[in-house]
């Protein structure tokens, strides 16, 4: 990682992505958790909070350094007990079938080779086991669409690789994976070329 992305970036995305604003839709995609959960792009923890009790433990995927280091606070007063347990989500280091649950928010719009990551999720996940997924992607309306096609090389370089135009569901559905349950809408305070979120659970047969 260069200075900006080992350095600023994670700082730029603990404040951004810690609004109080989003702590309702942290909830919500952690409900219903339980058992053993791999969470990939952990970032600074801000999940944490928000572990149902259900949750036995969580193998923490975060290749940032820093971020592990900004989620100090939070893993003191973590109720489960999270360990850094991987650096790239599209190479987990775990046993085929080793998880009950797999978390992701604010992820799969960066990994360089998402399908890979997806694959990977599949894999180490137990057969019917949940994906719970919080992301930005591609809108649902063309105008904003067009917007989104436009900026994404902008974002791309302030913002590690994050991308606008990647469709949720057609990766999670190409990947092998049924969704279950699915929300698409405009986050609150968030222009909506940023904020096109898709939320909701999908299954590994």
């Amino acid at each position: 990682m260069g200075l900006y992305e080992g350095q600023v970036l994670p700082r730029v995305l603990n404040v951004a992505c810690g609004s109080k604003m989003v702590e309702p839709l942290r909830r919500r995609v952690c409900n219903g958790l339980a058992g053993d959960v791999v969470e990939i792009g952990f970032g600074s923890g801000l999940n944490i909070p928000f572990y149902p009790a259900a949750v036995t433990r969580v193998a923490a995927v975060e290749p940032s350094d820093l971020g592990w280091q900004l989620a100090g606070q939070r893993l003191k007063a973590a109720r489960v007990p999270v360990q850094r347990s991987g650096l790239d989500g599209q190479s987990l280091p775990f046993e085929d079938g080793s998880y009950d649950a797999a978390l992701s928010t604010w992820t799969l719009c960066t990994i360089p080779d998402v399908a890979a990551a997806l694959r990977e999720v599949r894999r180490v996940l137990k057969p019917g086991g949940t994906l719970h997924f919080l992301e930005h992607g591609l809108a649902p309306d063309e105008n904003v669409r067009r917007w989104q096609r436009r900026l994404n090389p902008l974002q791309q370089r302030l913002f590690g690789g994050c991308n606008f135009t990647r469709s949720i569901a057609d990766l999670l559905t190409a990947a092998g994976f049924t969704i279950h349950e699915l929300d698409v809408f405009y986050q609150e305070g968030a222009p909506k070329f940023a904020g096109a979120d898709s939320l909701g659970t999908a299954v590994s047969p």
